[in-house]
C-alpha cells in the first residue's frame, strides 16, 4: 500500500476542493493470486471462471474479476481494509492538482490498458508503468473497472476508471459510474484501502 496525505484536492468533472485525511491504498488491483489466499481462507466462492478454486494459467497477476460488490467488500473485510470510497479512489489517481488523469493532462490511451489499443483482455497490474499516478499507484485509469464503497442509490456503488473493454474516454478519473453490488463481469475488480490512523496504530502495536 502507499499512503495519500491528507489535504484538498480537487474532485469531479468541475474540480470541486475536497478535503481527505489521509488513507493508505493498494499500490495494484487485487490480483488473482490475492483473491486464491481470500478464498483458501474462507471458503469463500470462486469466481465463475476458475475450476476447482483455481484461476486459470498465467493470470496470478492480473486483476481477480467477476467479482461482485459483496464479493470485494468481503475480501477487504478479511484483509483488515475497506474498499475506497469514490473520493479516495479519485484522489489516490489525480492527485491534489486535478490532474486529468493519473500521468497528467495529456490524452494518452497508450499509458492504460483501454479498448483503443485491442489488448482484449486484463493485463497484470504493473503492466503499465508510465500510467501510474503522482503517489505512484497502478491501473487507475483502464485494465479493470473498480467498485468502491460510495453508495450512488440504494443497492449501487460507485464504480472508477474504465476497463480494457471500455473507450479511452470512460477512463477518465473524474468521470461517474455506478452498478448494482450484485453486477458481476470480466472487466470488474477492486482494490483497497485503510485510514492511515488505523493502519499506522497497528504497525505501532
Amino acid at each position: 500500500m502507499v499512503k495519500v496525505d491528507g489535504s484538498v484536492f480537487l474532485s469531479g468533472p468541475s474540480n470541486e476542493p475536497t478535503w481527505l485525511p489521509a488513507f493508505y491504498i493498494d499500490v495494484h488491483p487485487v490480483s488473482n493470486a490475492d483473491y486464491a489466499r481470500f478464498i483458501a481462507a474462507t471458503g469463500h466462492p470462486s469466481p465463475q471462471h476458475w475450476t476447482e478454486d483455481k484461476y486459470p494459467d498465467g493470470l496470478a497477476e492480473h486483476p481477480a474479476v467477476f467479482v461482485t460488490w459483496k464479493d470485494a467488500t468481503a475480501y477487504a473485510e478479511w484483509s483488515g481494509k475497506a474498499l475506497p470510497t469514490g473520493q479516495q479512489w479519485e484522489k489516490a489517481a489525480r492527485g491534489t492538482r486535478g490532474n486529468v488523469y493519473p500521468w497528467g493532462d495529456q490524452p494518452t490511451p497508450a499509458k492504460c490498458n483501454v479498448r483503443e489499443n485491442g489488448v482484449g483482455s486484463t493485463t497484470p497490474g504493473d503492466c503499465y508503468q508510465s500510467g501510474v499516478s503522482p503517489y505512484g499507484v497502478y491501473d487507475l485509469c483502464g485494465n479493470v473497472w473498480e467498485w468502491c464503497s460510495t453508495e450512488s442509490k440504494p443497492g449501487r456503488h460507485e464504480l472508477k476508471g474504465g476497463a480494457w473493454t471500455s473507450p479511452f474516454n470512460r477512463a477518465t478519473p473524474s468521470s461517474f459510474n455506478d452498478a448494482a453490488a450484485s453486477m458481476c463481469d470480466d472487466d470488474v475488480g477492486f482494490r483497497c484501502a485503510v485510514p492511515a490512523e488505523i493502519l499506522e496504530a497497528l504497525l505501532q502495536s
